[in-house]
């Protein structure tokens, strides 16, 4: 008994240093990033990267505690919210805008009125989507998927579509819209976006007890006593919040989430969402910063942080599709 205790102990231990040495190397990114190649006035040098850096810690917790939250509910792995096409929707957002109303006028409008209209729509299909199809029967996590293949395709489709009849000129701006970026971040949204995030995430965390009996299956969190039920529309309603604020805010990040997610688990070596969630958020913007960072001093901003991420985050996935052990 004494053994079995020393090694829970022992265990707590090394997930302890595990984050602590995350969080230093996080904290070591943040300083680089704020204060490496800094050129002229340091008070505008510092405020500009400081909101940089505040929009990525937003899009950081956010995409990390969505994709950790999703993966416990539909109990796989591989799997991230943008399964459902989020990131299709958006840039689908994107291009009816510039269609109907031309690129000059989306490019000027108000950046909140934008926001708010991606950031809903984005959570309303979500929600609306995830608590129609998923949570009644085990079964629903392979229609959730089947549905998000058809969706995705068709959101790219009919942005293929509007693509090829808007003007060439307002194509070239839609193609600026579609990556994400952190270096025209409105204050104001930044600072409701932190908000809303914030919210969600003490939220979800005071259910973090009972989604780790989620984690079990449904039927043994339903001999446990946990309304199965309701505890995954509450978790999938967060996802959907937390996703659409974060595309909202600077666009999509797709495979960030699968990356920093598989990474926290193998690194804490537990499933534990008590450790696995800060671990995975501490990752996420460990990635952002540090990527942020090279592509500035090393590449001179020859390619977007979004599109590194994506085709690192592709190789993952085929990897985690390769070792998954066929059911």
């Amino acid at each position: 008994m004494s053994t079995a205790v020393l090694t829970a102990s022992q265990r707590s231990a090394r997930r302890r240093r595990t984050v602590v040495v995350l969080g230093v190397l996080t904290a070591a990114a943040v300083v680089a990033f704020l204060t490496v190649d800094v050129t002229g006035s340091w008070d505008y040098a510092l405020q500009q990267r400081s909101r940089r850096l505040a929009a990525m810690a937003v899009v950081a917790v956010a995409v990390a505690v969505s994709t950790v939250l999703f993966q416990t509910v539909v109990n796989n792995r591989i799997l991230t919210p943008e399964i459902m096409g989020f990131d299709r929707l958006f840039v689908l957002i994107q291009t009816v805008g510039v269609f109907l109303l031309g690129a000059g006028t989306v490019a000027t409008a108000d950046p909140r009125l934008r926001f708010v209209v991606e950031a809903v729509v984005l959570v309303l299909f979500g929600a609306g989507l995830y608590k129609v199809l998923f949570g009644r029967t085990e079964r629903d996590v392979y229609v959730l998927v089947l549905l998000g293949v058809v969706l995705g395709g068709l959101f790219t489709s009919l942005t293929l579509l509007m693509s090829r009849l808007i003007d060439p000129n307002d194509f070239l701006t839609l193609q600026d819209m579609m990556f994400a970026s952190f270096n025209s971040v409105d204050r104001q949204l930044l600072l409701l976006s932190a908000v809303v995030v914030g919210a969600v995430v003490l939220a979800v965390w005071r259910l973090v007890p009972r989604l780790d009996v989620i984690a079990l299956g449904r039927d043994t969190a339903l001999n446990l006593g946990v309304e199965h039920r309701r505890v995954v529309n509450r978790a999938l309603l967060a996802v959907a919040v937390l996703v659409a604020v974060s595309t909202a805010l600077v666009g999509p990040v797709t495979f960030l989430g699968l990356l920093v997610a598989n990474l926290a688990r193998q690194l804490l070596g537990t499933h534990r969402l008590a450790w696995v969630l800060p671990g995975a958020a501490l990752l996420a913007l460990l990635a952002l910063v540090g990527g942020q960072l090279v592509l500035e001093q090393v590449f001179g901003f020859n390619s977007a942080l979004s599109i590194v991420i994506n085709f690192v985050g592709g190789i993952v996935f085929i990897a985690l599709l390769i070792r998954e052990p066929r059911q």
